[in-house]
């Protein structure tokens, strides 16, 4: 048969071809050739390691004493004339705040008294007598005998005027007593009697005074945690840090006035196995009252300085707690630390990274130790190795 010539290739068919051969070449290349990876260069965030003033707080729970607490009971007996104070209000020392009827007792003073001047003429009578009687001694014109009884009765005169005395003392202390004054300074409170009433040393408690400022707080603190105390103070040279109290008040603020401690008790107790241990406030405006229950916070006078870095910068594998940090040639290195308390949203190194080293804290998931990253924000960067802006360690704080 003669040949037929060939047609000429449709457009259709040259769009095919078009496509064809490169899946044909990308298909023959496969197991042949290198696979190309992706060479992108993995974005971080990284913030400075910055040494900041670190305040370690313990809590207790404490209740408030007044330093001063004193009950109110009538010493002599008799009717309540005079109630000279108003319930809650200030007291100074020695202001009367009970009056006695004071009659009956003023009475036996004025008694006493004309004792005590009957007792003082026999003694002038004694004294006279014997010196009459010596002198007739000398003349021999009376007995020796008789001498010896004067002599004796001029030490009962004077035995009787001393008795005399002592009675009259005791009547001026029950006629003072039939006023109640104020020992200390503070508040009084309620009356537990009212004026008309037949008051004595069996009536009970008139009212309590309280002193205000200062204020006792007492808490107790574990033997394990005086231990702690003593091995700090003992790390510290043997000398313990000052500790400031502060008292967190029912409604969760800060007491505006810190205390210090100024007693620790000298026995413990051997149901709890603690120790009773007392911080003293300032109380100006009596914010705080005797009996109240209220949280006291101890934080150490002047803190020491600790390097702080976020905690989402913390990984942790078999072998502890690591970060990555960027060095100079913007590669990301593995670092083993020593981690202590949480302070916020920060972490306190102890041991295994310098002030200044920029910690990766963001995009660490994907960055392996000696791989090269891009820091941002890229102020961040340079220098490689150094101290954060305050602006930066600032917003990155507590």
């Amino acid at each position: 048969m003669p040949l037929m010539p060939r047609k000429p290739p449709t457009r259709f068919a040259l769009k095919l071809v078009a496509i064809a051969i490169p899946l044909l070449v990308a298909g023959c290349g496969q197991g042949d050739g290198p696979v190309l990876q992706d060479t992108s260069v993995p974005t971080v965030e990284v913030m400075a390691a910055v040494m900041k003033p670190v305040e370690q707080q313990v809590a207790f729970m404490g209740r408030v004493a007044a330093v001063d607490k004193v009950e109110l009971r009538a010493r002599v007996e008799g009717f309540l004339k005079e109630r000279r104070f108003t319930e809650g209000q200030e007291v100074k020392v020695d202001e009367v705040l009970f009056a006695v009827e004071p009659e009956q007792y003023q009475a036996i003073v004025q008694q006493r008294e004309a004792d005590l001047a009957k007792a003082l003429a026999e003694v002038e009578n004694a004294r006279a007598q014997l010196a009459r009687g010596e002198e007739l001694l000398k003349q021999k014109n009376i007995s020796a005998a008789e001498v010896d009884k004067l002599r004796a009765a001029h030490r009962v005169a004077v035995a009787s005027s001393e008795q005399a005395q002592a009675a009259l003392t005791a009547a001026r202390l029950d006629l003072d007593y039939t006023q109640i004054k104020a020992p200390v300074a503070g508040r009084v409170g309620r009356a537990a009697l009212t004026v008309g009433n037949l008051v004595g040393p069996s009536s009970g408690v008139l009212a309590t005074l309280v002193s205000q400022d200062p204020i006792h707080v007492l808490f107790p603190v574990t033997q394990r945690e005086l231990l702690d105390a003593r091995q700090r103070a003992a790390a510290n040279g043997g000398e313990a840090k000052e500790l400031i109290a502060h008292a967190r008040l029912p409604d969760g603020s800060l007491y505006d006035q810190p205390g210090r401690l100024d007693f620790v008790d000298v026995t413990t107790n051997p149901g709890t196995d603690t120790m009773l241990v007392r911080a003293s406030f300032p109380n100006p405006d009596g914010l705080l009252s005797d009996g109240q229950y209220l949280s006291v916070l101890l934080a150490e006078e002047e803190p020491a300085s600790a390097i702080l870095i976020p905690q989402a910068s913390l990984q942790v594998d078999q072998q502890g707690v690591y970060v990555l940090v960027l060095d100079a040639d913007q590669k990301a290195q593995m670092r083993r630390i020593q981690t202590g308390p949480m302070q916020g949203s920060n972490t306190v190194v102890l041991s295994g990274l310098k002030e200044g080293e920029l910690v990766l804290t963001e995009g660490i998931q994907k960055v392996r130790p000696g791989q090269v990253v891009s820091a941002a924000p890229p102020q961040a960067v340079a220098p490689a190795v150094g101290v954060a802006p305050a602006a930066e360690a600032g917003g990155n704080s507590e």
